[in-house]
């Protein structure tokens, strides 16, 4: 296999609404999509979306949800090794001015240990936090295999000290350094003393703050995407994740500068769709993006 992502598989439904009932109210939904959702998920159908085989190493329930988890992996050509739960995880999205609420049901009682998979030809190992056996596991041996081990901090789980010690790229989001009670420049900081090569925390609209390969920190901006354009924010730092990591397996020796710059256009052209499987970009979509938007930093003042 040429790229591993490991982490927590769901089953996204996203509904687009004026308002979210409550107590015994009704509401119509204007528009709706029902998709594959989690994290290191999500960017694992964004590298295969951009051209890549991807192998997945997710949770499998044998219930409908499961079977249709495994069609949508299919679509993609990912080939998924499940690691056997008794059902399914679902997850409501609310996308909302920008924002997203969501609301998710999750079975991680696992039925079974990590399944032993053959990396020796592995180049790319891509994390989330979640399976935390499995996440450490096979990151100690992606690194002692020289393979690129990738790392979505999203949030503080429980093995995220540990496995921070074997990642060579970590893109991490501001709900980590307050959770973790660091600045931005704090958690570059201790990024860096793990032994991550390459490090940034992502804020949403405001883009990211990250150190290269020498280490320099400078603030990447997101592009610039109108705001009667924005449809669907979530799900666009799992695009983010998966781009890079595509970025980085076509053209593994390009600055780090370049495989984040590609992501943020992939980004982009995810928030004007809804649900994750609309806003997975091609090749041709993310050249789109990069053309149509400008770096909000190069805009001029009104």
């Amino acid at each position: 296999m040429d790229a591993l992502f490991i982490g927590h598989a769901y089953i996204d439904v996203t509904m687009r609404a004026e308002r979210m009932p409550s107590g015994d109210q009704k509401a119509l939904a204007r528009d709706y999509a029902v998709s594959f959702g989690g994290n290191a998920v999500t960017a694992g159908f964004a590298c295969a979306k951009l051209g890549h085989p991807v192998d997945l190493l997710t949770t499998l329930a044998p219930d409908w949800l499961g079977h249709m988890f495994m069609d949508m992996a299919h679509t993609y050509a990912i080939d998924v090794h499940p690691r056997r739960v008794a059902r399914s995880s679902l997850s409501f999205v609310w996308p909302n001015d920008g924002k997203r609420a969501i609301l998710r049901a999750r079975d991680d009682a696992y039925l079974q240990g990590v399944p032993r998979l053959d990396i020796s030809e592995t180049r790319l190992l891509h994390l989330d936090g979640h399976m935390a056996d499995a996440a450490l596991h096979y990151a100690k041996g992606a690194r002692g295999r020289g393979a690129l081990v990738s790392l979505d901090g999203g949030a503080l789980r429980p093995c995220i000290e540990e496995l921070t010690g074997y990642v060579d790229v970590a893109v991490v989001a501001e709900k980590l350094c307050e959770q973790m009670s660091m600045s931005e420049l704090d958690m570059l900081g201790w990024l860096k003393s793990k032994g991550c090569r390459i490090g940034g925390v992502t804020t949403g609209e405001k883009g990211m703050l990250w150190y290269d390969e020498d280490g320099e920190i400078s603030q990447m901006p997101s592009l610039s995407v109108p705001h009667e354009r924005i449809v669907d924010t979530s799900g666009a730092g799992d695009v983010f994740h998966g781009a890079y990591c595509a970025s980085y397996l076509e053209r593994p020796d390009a600055p780090w500068r370049e495989h984040f710059e590609f992501a943020r256009a992939a980004s982009a052209h995810k928030i004007q769709h809804l649900g994750n499987e609309a806003g997975l970009p091609s090749p041709d979509d993310v050249a789109a993006a990069l053309a149509a938007f400008a770096p909000a930093d190069a805009l001029s003042p009104v």
